[in-house]
Order: C-alpha cells, then structure tokens, then sequence
C-alpha cells in the first residue's frame, strides 16, 4: 500500500473554512512554532512559568519594571490597582503613594518682600518631606498659590512653604490680625471708597482682612475684606461669569480651572474653562454652558468651595527609627520620619487604574493614570513614593523617559489640575523636577493638533512615539530652543491601550482598533491578521484599555493579551511570530509584561495577581502549584484524494520529539481524528489516540475524502515537537 505524508504549513488561519484551510492549523493554544532551515515552522509545545513570588500581590497588576541600581542590585516595579511596589530578590516593599485632602478655613500669613507663606491647618500636621497642593487656588498678599509646593518647615498643626514670588503685602487671614495697605483697582478691588465707608466685593467667611488707605477715588482709611478665593458673579439670562481673584495674571485665552463643583446663579462650574476678558487684575470673564438663571453679585458673590480651601498633601514616609517597627506607635514612633512630625490626618494610598513605569538611572519613575509623577530612590530616605515636586504635571495619561538627553515625558498632561489629553510635558535635561520652560533649561511641552487623546508613549528606537486614537506621532530631539521636533508619520493607526505597544529587533509593533500596525521607522505597516476573527469578534470592547503587549525576543514573538467577549478581565491571546510572520493564538489571562531583563526571561502578570517567569520548564503554573499546560492544536481539512475515489487509511505513523535535547523523552501525546466526505458535514472523530515514543504506528479504519487531526498534551514534566505525520493508504471505491 502507499503513504503519503502531512507537511503543515506554520501559523493558525481561523478567517478561512476549514476547507479552504488545507493541511495548516485552524486553532491552538499553548504551542509556537519555531523556524528551521526548510522553512518549515514545527510546531511546538509553549515554554512553561512558574511563579516570580510566593505571594499574590493583592489587585490586578497593570505596569512592571525591571532595572538595576547603582549597586548593581535588581529590582522589579509593581504597579497594581491598589499598589505600587518594588520587588527585590524575595523582599516585596509597599511604595505606594499616600495623599491627604483637608477641606478647612487655614490661616495664610505673608510678609513684604518674602516669599515664605506661613499656614495653619488645624486638620493636618505635616512634615518637611510631604508636598502639598492648593486645589482651590489661594490669593493673599500679592501672592497666587496655586500648584506643588514642598513644605519647607513645620511645627504642629504649622508649616512654610516658598512661593514662586515675594509677597507685596504683609498679610495675615486670621480674623484678629490684619496689616497691609490697599490701592483701589489694583491691589483690591472695591465698588466704592468714602471717608468713612465702602462696600467690597464677595465679602464672606474666607475673606481676609486688611487696613487699608483709599487714594485715587476717595479719601480714607478702615478695614477691608479680600476675598481669597474665586469669587463668581452671574447676571440672569446670561452664560457669562464674572470671576474675582486677586493678581490672577490671566490674559484672554488662557485656561482657568475650577476644580470644585460651585454652582452660581443656576449655573454649575467645574472644570476648565477659557478666559473670555480681562476686566481688572482682580476680575475677568468666561462663558459657562449654561445660561444663568438668576443674578448673583458682585456683592454677593459666591465663592468657590464654600469659603474653603481645599488642599491636598502628598505624604512622604520618612526612614523609619531606629529600634521600632513600622506601626509601632501608630505609623512608627517618631513619626514618619526621624526628626520628623506625623500627620494628623494619616494618609490615604492612591489607587489607580493603570500605571506606567520607568527608570531615570536608579530611580523608578511612576505615574498612576490621571495622576501625577512620583518617583522612588532605592537608596534614599523616603519609604514610599512622592511626587517629582518641583512644578512638574499633577494630572497626566502616562510617561515615559526619553533619549539622548534623559527627560521624562508625560503625555494627556496639564498645567492645571484639569488634563489636557493631546498635551505633552517634557522635563529639563537629567532633572525630572524642573518643568516650567525657561531660556536656560530644555523643559517644553507641545500640544498634538490630530486625534482626541493620546493613549500611549515609549521611546523608540531613534525616537519617541506617541499614539493618539487615530495616528501616530514622532518626537525627535533636536535641541533648543525647541527641544523636540514632532511630525505626523502615520494615520489612521491609532493604539487601542495604554500597553499596547512592544518592541523587537529595531521595530515597533502595536495594536489599534480593528488591525495590528508595525513600523521600522520608515511609518507605519499593517500586519495581515489570518486570526482577526478570533480576537476582533470576541474583543470585550468595554475593557479594551487592558490590552496588554507582551514581547518574548527569544522566541521572536509579540502577544496581545485582551479581555474576551465573555470577561472583564485579560483572558485570552493572539501571538505573532516576527520571522516567521505567522500567528497562533489562545486563552491566558495575563495583565502586564516585561521582556527579558536584568531579572532574567520574561515576567507576566497573571489575572490571579501573581508573578509568573516565562520560559522556565515545560509546564504551567497557578500561584505557586505546578499544573499541566493544556497544549493542543488541529488542523483544517485536507484531502486524502483528489478524484472521485474514498481512500481507506488503516496505520497512522507518528513523527515527533518527545522531549528535550537533553531531558527523558517521555512525553504521552494524544492524537484525534475528524473525517468527512463533504466540508459541511458533522465529522465522525477517530480517538484519541496516546503516542508515545515507542508508539510505531496507530491502527486505525478511516474511510474519508477529507481529514483533520488534532494534537493535545496534558502531562506534567515533559516537551514535544511535531514533525511529518504519515499514513498508509489505499483507494477505496467512489462515492
């Protein structure tokens, strides 16, 4: 009788019909195919994982980092959920960033000629390592606060900070203790000045108080009310406010940011508005939504956040002292840090959708998604993460640090508390805490002028790229006085996710809304799909923001991790083969990912929140027991015959490897089989069969014109390779 033998062409085709299909794969999961000299992809069984660390890490992970620090000592960023942390050999340190919001009436004290604002906040007690943010910005003594500023001293419930200016005016908002002097339509504004009397503009609880001597208007001396705060005045009818707040150094078109919700004359305010008309140094215009339906003011306006002054402070934990463990005590005794104070009101970790993670030389650098930038030092005094300080960006997308010059670049950043999301900020040269622009630094920013958002940022290769929804941008360094030169090199190729992007061997390659895009420089290229249905039919579109890239160079493989139709979460993956340019595909939840590293093969984040090494062993993992990994693929049809005749097949002969080169070749494989004579038809199986590598042949009775088969393993300790599968035949009658 003769044979004939099964040569499968590499890679899965799932939009074809099985027919149609012939003698390749129509499905997987857990096998790769790798490259020989015959061009001839073989499939294989998927390398194994094994738990990175005993422990779940407690919420879904989204960002890992692996970098080394001066001490040549490994590390791993963990950013989930509810954390960020560092992983060092076995010992995981919580690092997460810790905030305090305070909603109080503090005293702001000020003195002529200096820049120190003393403030008293009976809610908080802060320490000189914590920074703290006006959110409701503040005006008093010629001064604007508004933005990060470090806590300089503190004593108590008391503390300094430097503004960014001296103060013009010695001032002080406690009610009993007022000084200062007071120019009409300048310093303050006032409706109208007698010898004896005035009326002021929004006078309320918050205002501070000042002796002042009218000139230009009237004649006097008496006791004015500043207010402190944004002050609206509406008129009814009209979607016009009158906004008041001293030296508030708009011009028209700026932004102006209400950053909590204030409702005035019906009319609802928060968010970020444009300046509309500058009427004094003290008040200016913007138009809201909606238009007001009553009159508000001016003597009566309302101020913002009834009066009060929200702040927020980002908490620093100081070393902790000697003797005592953390928690002891409270949060250590000491406090937070050895000569430093303990908050009052402790503070709160953040919690965050997603993260992007990056070293700046030794530092990690993070960013929760919507937050701001923090940074930790492996070898300095903080134990968790604080904010890059200076007058770096409190709301950004995401960042990432950019070469030749090393700068952190944050995009859907801002210059208020509100994002802008097609902004980008770049940090000054080798200084993540210096962002505002000046003739002697290399701080910028840039605003992309296509698309809504940007979704993702790396550096590439010769350059940074940035994806907006629909197109992709390049960021290239070219020096002051502009810094970055920024140019348009795709449309239409938007990244669907934050991670959705990897890199291998010099070239880029991403997922966007309906395709997959690379791009070796020259711009960007699609990558025909054969399994586009498999992952664009049974896409969870309400949780595409958790597509996760996954590069693994030593295979040459880039996967999409993507929520399936039926999950919230990662469970599923296509898998891209770059020499071979052939995909396979599977279910594996994973959250995030890193390629081989300092830390050694590549590192996943599993759906379960624990940390798996890839490529280590032949088998699965979850947590830390050792599973069977449920490798299988089958094949579509292929004809056994091209004329009218049936073929009768009665011996299948296996062709494997059962092992490694140097492990016991013991693998157990089992083989099915599907016949038909006709490609619609419900196919008569054949199996399972166990092979081995003493198996010589199958006996089997097949009686077909079209034939798949299908190849799983489910055994613990083993590995196999596919080769050329033969099979007896004979013709047997027509049909």
């Amino acid at each position: 009788m003769p044979h004939n033998t099964i040569k499968l062409k590499p890679g899965v085709e799932t939009n074809t019909t099985p027919a149609l299909n012939e003698a390749a794969y129509s499905s997987s999961s857990f096998i790769r195919f790798l490259p020989e000299r015959n061009g001839y992809g073989l499939a294989q069984k998927l390398g194994g994982w094994v738990a990175y660390y005993a422990s779940s890490i407690g919420s879904k992970i989204r960002a890992l980092k692996g970098w080394a620090d001066l001490n040549a000592t490994n590390h791993l960023g963990i950013g989930a959920e509810s954390s960020l942390s560092v992983l060092t050999g076995n010992n995981l340190v919580n690092i997460t960033p810790q905030t305090s919001v305070t909603n109080t009436a503090p005293v702001f004290a000020t003195t002529s000629g200096s820049n120190v604002v003393t403030v008293t906040d009976s809610n908080i007690t802060a320490s000189v390592l914590d920074y703290v943010t006006y959110v409701t910005p503040v005006t008093v003594g010629g001064l604007v606060l508004n933005g990060p500023y470090k806590i300089q001293s503190a004593a108590g419930t008391q503390y300094s900070i430097y503004a960014s200016s001296v103060a013009t005016l010695t001032a002080n908002t406690s009610t009993n203790t007022v000084g200062g002097s007071f120019v009409v339509g300048n310093t303050y504004e006032i409706v109208s000045v007698g010898s004896t009397s005035f009326t002021s503009i929004g006078a309320a609880a918050n205002t501070v108080g000042v002796i002042f001597t009218a000139t230009g208007v009237g004649s006097g001396s008496g006791t004015a009310r500043l207010v402190a705060e944004y002050a609206f005045a509406t008129t009814n009818g009209s979607s016009i406010v009158t906004t008041y707040f001293d030296n508030h150094g708009f011009n028209v078109g700026d932004s102006f940011y209400v950053g909590v919700s204030t409702t005035v004359g019906g009319v609802p305010l928060f968010g970020l508005y444009t300046v509309q008309s500058v009427l004094t140094t003290s008040s200016f215009t913007f138009a809201a939504a909606n238009s007001a339906t009553s009159t508000v003011g001016p003597t009566t306006a309302t101020v913002i956040n009834s009066g009060l002054v929200q702040s927020t402070f980002y908490v620093a934990i100081g070393p902790q002292p000697l003797g005592t463990g953390f928690g002891v005590g409270g949060f250590g005794v000491g406090g937070f840090g050895v000569g430093t104070t303990q908050p009052t009101v402790p503070g709160t970790t953040i919690t965050a959708t997603d993260w992007t993670l990056d070293n700046f030389g030794q530092d990690l650098i993070a960013c929760p998604a919507g937050g701001a930038i923090y940074y930790w030092d492996p070898s300095g005094q903080l134990q968790n993460a604080q904010i890059v300080g200076g007058n770096g960006p409190l709301v950004n997308s995401g960042i990432f640090v950019a070469m030749p010059e090393r700068q952190v670049i944050a995009y859907g950043s801002s210059f208020t508390l509100s994002p802008d999301p097609m902004l980008v900020r770049w940090s000054d040269i080798e200084d993540f805490t210096q962002w505002a622009a000046t003739p002697t630094n290399q701080a910028g920013s840039y605003r992309i002028p296509t698309g809504s958002k940007i979704v993702a940022g790396i550096q590439g290769p010769q350059q940074g790229l940035l994806w907006t929804d629909l197109d992709l941008w390049a960021m290239q360094y070219i020096g002051p006085p502009f810094v970055y030169g920024f140019n348009k090199i795709g449309s239409n190729c938007g990244a669907i996710s934050r991670h959705c992007t990897g890199q291998l061997n010099g070239a880029i390659y991403w997922m966007s809304q309906k395709q997959f895009f690379m791009s070796m420089g020259s711009g960007p290229q699609s990558i025909p799909c054969p399994v586009w249905d498999v992952i664009f039919q049974n896409i969870n579109t309400s949780y595409l923001y958790k597509v996760a890239c996954g590069v693994n160079s030593q295979f040459n493989e880039v996967t999409w991790y993507y929520p399936s139709a039926s999950s919230t979460e990662n469970d599923s993956y296509v898998k891209y083969n770059t020499v071979l340019q052939q995909w396979d595909f599977g279910t594996l939840g994973r959250t995030a990912w890193i390629d081989q590293s300092v830390l050694g093969p590549p590192i996943g984040a599993g759906s379960d929140n624990y940390l798996y090494q890839h490529e280590i062993g032949n088998d699965a993992a979850s947590g830390t027991q050792t599973t069977a990994m449920l490798s299988s693929f089958q094949t579509g049809y292929f004809e056994l015959n091209e004329a009218d005749n049936l073929i009768f097949i009665d011996q299948i002969w296996p062709d494997m490897k059962w092992g490694t080169y140097s492990g016991n070749p013991n693998a157990t494989v089992q083989i099915t089989f599907y016949v038909t004579n006709y490609p619609g038809d419900t196919p008569v199986q054949y199996g399972p069969y166990t092979m081995t590598q003493a198996t010589e042949y199958i006996s089997v009775r097949i009686r077909a014109r079209l034939m798949a088969f299908n190849i799983s393993s489910n055994d613990v300790g083993t590995f196999w390779r596919l080769g050329a599968i033969r099979y007896r035949y004979q013709i047997d009658g027509r049909f």
